[in-house]
């Protein structure tokens, strides 16, 4: 279990185990801190002590291995398991490099250096100021509370109106900084994954530009290095989206504090103070204590916590209790109390005090007293004003309309689904919609509305129903084989969840997959990947009923379930699950990737640009081979590694070569700087680089001269769209070299794609 989400309905209640929580996250942004300040120093050892480069290398790499990134929730996406194993892939690297003493240290500190002490100081810094200020205000808080509470009750109505609106006013500010604090944590904590790991992968790309050999290990960690920015851009486009969510749920919760309070259905929690009495002459005494009322048992748990003393906790003591009254001021100078009976000492009477009046009311109404007040555990999903979606005909029929007018209209446009239309025209086009007196509109025709407007009307739609697509009950089931699992027993696991859906829903959400598949095929004019999808469409088709920071991060989950409904939605929804059941066993795809890994030792890299999303540096002497550049800019950033599966054998097969999908060309520039060819052309020899691109090669030229069988004398499954899966035996037709090393292409039952050269025979 990593840091445990910062619940911002906890800022309300401040128990002990909050206080151990935001502990917790201080002490990693502490360790965070001390990382950077300790990286910042090596990389200035690293320009001013070339002679001593070597020394300085074994210490950043040290550095980096020793250090891992903690995590908010139960789980990691594949991108945060890639993005915590870069460290140690770059210390590895650095580990190799011992013996290469002369080498160019160029933008460094532009692409290290100050990215890094800009975090610490703009982030980290901000933390820590923030930290400040909030022991600051809780020692402030604290004190006047008890002095409040410490002030007789026979003084003038107005003196005590006039302390309870101070105090008031203390505690409203209190528990703003408290939100606010809590949010910082958490969102540094979230940023730091990649605002760290970027400036370094940056600083690893210029570094061995300047290196002219090996542009074979170049290749090698060039499609690592495009995996891991990937990761990057999934990470931080996952993050804006769960910041949004998290600011919403703030702003509610501050709007309405006392309708989250309630943490649990079962219990109650708050602070009260308990008065112990002493023999004479001693009298009494107040102690503040954390307590926790069972309703069921009708028992209190008590421990005593003070945060002025460090937050240190004292025992717990638990008491059944009898009856709860309250306690009036006439017969104790104190407001707020009551005079709980307790079963386990008949006769003892414990005396408490709330810490407000709508706190003694919460009290009372939770022990079964006289004043009861409502209180609701959590926030039911708000739905849109005045709209009342269904699962019915008329929406089927505005769902259908809707699919044929985007796909026959806009299906190219850049952003579709992300640019948003007008608010207005939006309510007033889904009201129109969905009246049977008036949704005979065709919208593929009709000029009155544009594409982002029918887009944002069918989302609002989705999200207006009274349960979202996928269903309440459904949710944690979705998300499970989302949080682990190889993505073979994801997707089988998903695909038997779909099948229990009720028969309108799945009816829906088939529509729905297919159409977002046909929008993801154009991904290369509208950017809207199968990822970009995802993150659009994850929390609208499902999202939990409670309203919680937690359910917040799992939103780079719902993602991962949405993605793979577009990729195999005809698989999912054309064919029957398996009955066998599935393993979702958390691990294993990163197992199997990891077996799948080759050996990353002295690989000279291309130069990395952070500004820029393209990742490709087009050869001048190779312009066919910059054909794939679109599959790295934001538009094509799906997740590289959620379709790994690696390849399985009934004996050992020989290793694939390392086959890279995102393949670019790679300029080399020899000692005068002048460029010797690409990284395509320093593999490939003869007629091999006169072959085009594998998505410009006409019928003809794959049915031309130099086709050939070939037989397969090993198992291999694909590891990725292009490669092909086939069994011992498997016979291929038109078969050619490929402009990769180590590939052929051929034709199998239809389907043309690579094949391991040494995976089979030619006849």
């Amino acid at each position: 279990m990593g840091l445990h989400p910062l619940e911002f309905s906890e800022c309300y209640l401040d128990s002990p185990g909050f206080r151990d929580k935001i502990k917790a996250h201080e002490a990693e942004l502490d360790k965070t801190n001390r990382f950077i300040k300790e990286l910042y120093k090596d990389g200035k050892n690293l320009i001013n002590a070339t002679k001593q480069l070597g020394m300085a290398q074994r210490k950043f790499a040290h550095s980096l291995g020793e250090f891992q990134f903690e995590y908010i929730g139960d789980a990691k996406t594949d991108d945060e398991k890639c993005i915590d194993e870069s460290l140690q892939e770059f210390s590895n690297f650095l580990k190799n490099l011992e013996d290469q003493r002369e080498l160019m240290m160029r933008n460094i500190t532009e692409t290290l250096m100050k990215p890094l002490e800009k975090f610490r100081k703009e982030q980290l810094g901000t933390a820590k100021a923030e930290r400040k200020k909030f022991e600051k205000e809780t020692e402030k808080y604290y004190s006047s509370l008890e002095k409040l509470l410490n002030m007789s009750a026979k003084k003038k109505e107005p003196q005590l109106q006039e302390a309870d609106g101070q105090v008031e006013a203390i505690r409203q500010h209190f528990q703003d900084g408290t939100l606010d604090y809590v949010c910082k944590l958490q969102e540094i904590q979230e940023r730091k994954k990649f605002d760290c790991v970027e400036p370094m992968l940056a600083f690893f790309q210029t570094v061995f530009t300047f290196y002219h050999q090996g542009f074979e290990l170049a290749k090698d960690f060039d499609h690592y290095k495009k995996a891991l920015q990937i990761n990057i851009q999934n990470t931080r486009s996952r993050f804006e989206g769960t910041r949004v969510e998290v600011f919403e749920l703030m702003k509610r919760i501050r709007e309405v504090p006392q309708e989250y309070r309630q943490t649990s259905p079962i219990s109650s929690e708050g602070y009260l103070y308990v008065q112990e009495k002493r023999p004479p002459p001693f009298g009494s005494s107040w102690v503040k204590r954390y307590c926790t009322f069972v309703k069921e048992q009708k028992i209190l748990h008590m421990v005593t916590f003070d945060h002025r003393s460090g937050g240190k906790i004292g025992e717990t003591e638990s008491v059944t209790l009898k009856s709860c009254v309250r306690k009036f001021t006439d017969t104790l100078d104190r407001r707020f109390c009551l005079d709980i009976e307790i079963t386990d000492r008949p006769g003892t009477v414990l005396t408490v005090q709330s810490l407000s009046e709508v706190d003694h009311k919460f009290w009372m109404h939770a022990m079964g007293g006289k004043e009861p007040t409502r209180h609701c555990s959590g926030r039911p999903y708000s739905k849109e004003p005045g709209i009342n979606a269904q699962l019915d005909d008329v929406g089927l029929s505005f769902v259908k309309n809707a699919i044929s007018a985007i796909e026959s209209r806009g299906v190219n446009d850049q952003g579709l689904y992300r640019v948003v239309g007008v608010s207005s025209k939006v309510q007033k086009l889904l009201s129109l919609m969905i009246d049977e007196k008036s949704n005979n509109v065709d919208l593929s025709t009709s000029e009155d509305w544009d594409v982002k407007t029918i887009t944002s009307t069918l989302k609002l739609y989705l999200r207006s129903l009274p349960e979202p697509l996928m269903t309440y009950g459904l949710y944690k089931d979705f998300i499970a084989p989302a949080k682990g699992g190889s993505p073979e027993s994801r997707s089988k696991a998903i695909h038997s969840l779909v099948h229990k859906l009720p028969d309108r829903n799945r009816l829906f959400l088939d529509l729905l997959m297919a159409h977002l598949a046909t929008v993801a095929a154009h991904s290369k004019k509208n950017l809207m990947t199968v990822a970009n999808l995802g993150v659009v469409f994850g929390p609208t088709l499902m999202r939990p009923q409670e309203d919680t920071v937690a359910a917040i991060m799992d939103l780079k989950f719902q993602n991962i379930v949405v993605e793979i409904l577009i990729e195999q939605h005809e698989t999912v929804f054309g064919e029957c699950p398996e009955s066998s059941p599935v393993s979702t066993t958390p691990g294993f795809s990163a197992a199997t990737r990891q077996s799948k890994k080759l050996a990353r030792t002295n690989r000279p890299l291309a130069v990395y640009n952070p500004d820029s999303l393209d990742l490709q540096t087009a050869s001048p002497s190779s312009p066919d081979l910059g054909s794939n550049s679109d599959e790295a800019s934001l538009g094509s950033n799906e997740s590289v590694s959620s379709q790994s599966s690696g390849a399985t054998a009934s004996e050992t097969p020989p290793e694939k070569a390392n086959h890279d999908p995102l393949l670019s060309s790679f300029c080399a520039e020899d000692s005068t700087g002048a460029c010797i060819g690409s990284a395509a052309s320093f593999f490939n020899s003869g007629d091999l680089m006169k072959d085009s691109p594998d998505e410009d090669k006409t019928e003809d030229s794959v049915k031309g001269g130099g086709c050939r069988k070939a037989k397969a004398v090993y198992p291999c499954e694909a590891e990725y769209d292009s490669e092909l899966s086939f069994q011992v035996g498997a016979i291929f037709t038109a078969v050619v070299p490929s402009r990769e090393p180590g590939w052929l292409e051929g034709e199998l039952e239809g389907k043309r794609g690579l094949i391991p050269e040494n995976y089979v025979e030619m006849l």
